[in-house]
């Protein structure tokens, strides 16, 4: 950890420790505000030095509870929004065990509005202070430098050339590269800490023997650097250990979507799928009447994909295109609506791979073209999701003729159900090309989990609202 995370992390204690004290305070003076209770007998008169005792016994009960959720690793670089949960959470941890003790030793305090208030107050100050603590060191990060962590690469290739291009881009990200590497002579490695310094390595060299890893990896815990490398396939891969004869055997796992995974994610869809139909319902009639109104032709348009086990589903969608140049088998103008639409991809394509995307569509409708921008018009999925032919989460759906250019490792992707939403879609939408969106669901395929679900659905939300490219 460099200095200033030190500090920075030193100093959270004693801020946490005045944000619990004016929690609690804000607290006590909201309850003695007669304008707020008229016409309710106050339950208690408790004296404000006695309180204030209480206090400063309960905040380093606090502050204990936040070291133990581990809150003062304070990096610049952290995810305040996932910090901001933790906060929410320990806090919610202490309240509870308050909770208890009050209720076992009733004449310590009873006021339910205070400790609720303090709660409420507790979470706002304790999460608003290390918003601008981090505010602080992220300037500091970026305009002096301080925090910045010197990163050596070792491997030239195209893993490496693209974490290469996005630490130069993003300063955020807290890194400077000092250099980049084709060896992993330990030799090199001593003269570049020696004329430059290294806080972090990252490896990613395939042809790196055991042995030179292994010094590497001594010389980095010897000198206080971090080690991380990129994985092969095999070494990300969930694996569960047995024994046969006495022989170990190590047993490749898919996907955790089996068994239990598969009825608790089913659940989960049926559940998740109601709620966004009652409460996307207002949206789904308004645009169901816009569509109506703007061109002729259906509302939905069923669009054939292929799902898990290579089955062929219809998805429905709100028809942001004219009827006569829908690619379906509803349409009487199916072979022109084709040829027309195979015209544009080649011309007009953006994307690489099997799949296409169409810039700057002339099929859209007036309606078409803001129902896409904001992917209203694949809410109807929601119907697709309940009636169990796509789930919430997983890799969104292609059509045959972009799986019919699939590589073989590529038909991964076709042994979950589809999803509305996945992992590419909150990284990147139709902006990724193929391959890095098939990694990215290939991750979520094997590290499947209900919170990785529910991780991904609120992230769509902030998505939506982002204006797309290529459109």
């Amino acid at each position: 950890m460099k200095r200033s995370e030190l500090f920075f992390s030193a100093i959270q204690v004693p801020v946490d420790f005045l944000m619990i004290i004016l929690a609690g305070l804000s607290a006590f003076y909201l309850r003695n505000v007669p304008e707020l209770f008229v016409g309710r007998p106050k339950l208690y008169n408790y004296p404000l030095r006695e309180y204030f005792e209480i206090l400063l016994i309960v905040a380093p009960f606090f502050i204990l509870i936040y070291a133990i959720e581990g809150l003062y690793n304070i990096r610049a670089t952290r995810k305040f929004w996932k910090e901001g949960l933790r906060v929410f959470s320990a806090t919610s941890i202490g309240l509870v065990i308050i909770i208890v003790t009050i209720f076992l030793k009733r004449e310590w305090f009873s006021s339910r509005f205070v400790i609720l208030a303090a709660w409420i107050f507790g979470v706002f100050f304790v999460i608003l202070a290390r918003y601008l603590i981090q505010l602080f060191q992220k300037w500091l990060l970026r305009s002096r430098g301080i925090g910045v962590h010197r990163l050596l690469l070792i491997g030239v290739n195209g893993k490496m050339n693209t974490i290469s291009k996005l630490i130069s881009q993003d300063k955020n990200l807290g890194f400077k590269i000092i250099d980049q590497i084709d060896t992993a002579s330990l030799r090199t490695i001593k003269e570049i800490k020696q004329q430059k310094g290294i806080d972090e390595i990252i490896l990613c060299e395939p042809s790196i023997t055991d042995a030179e890893q292994e010094k590497i990896i001594d010389y980095c815990a010897i000198h206080n650097i971090k080690f991380k490398f990129i994985p092969t396939t095999l070494q990300t891969s969930k694996y569960e250990i047995g024994v046969l004869n006495g022989e170990p055997l190590i047993e490749i796992r898919n996907t955790p979507l089996d068994g239990w995974g598969r009825i608790l994610k089913r659940i989960f869809d049926i559940m998740a799928s109601l709620f966004g139909i009652i409460i996307t319902s207002p949206v789904l009639i308004i645009t169901a009447m816009a569509v109506k109104l703007d061109s002729n032709g259906p509302i939905i348009y069923k669009n054939k994909r292929i799902g898990n086990d290579s089955k062929e589903f219809s998805v429905y969608k709100f028809r942001y295109m004219k009827w006569e140049n829908c690619v379906t088998s509803e349409n009487n103008n199916l072979a022109e609506a084709v040829k027309f639409e195979k015209e544009l991809i080649k011309k007009q394509s953006v994307r690489k791979g099997p799949l296409y995307k169409i810039k700057d569509d002339p099929r859209k409708t007036r309606v078409g073209k803001f129902i896409e921008k904001y992917s209203i018009d694949e809410l109807p999925q929601f119907f697709n999701v309940l009636f169990g032919s796509m789930s919430l989460v997983g890799p969104r759906p292609h059509q045959k003729r972009e799986v019919e250019k699939y590589m073989e490792y590529h038909r991964r992707l076709l042994t979950i159900k589809p999803g509305v939403t996945g992992m590419a879609q909150v990284s990147g939408r139709s902006d990724l090309d193929f391959e890095d969106e098939y990694k990215l669901d290939l991750f979520y395929i094997e590290n499947w989990s209900l919170w990785l679900d529910i991780q991904i659905c609120l992230k769509t939300v902030g998505v939506l609202f982002r204006k797309r490219k290529n459109l």
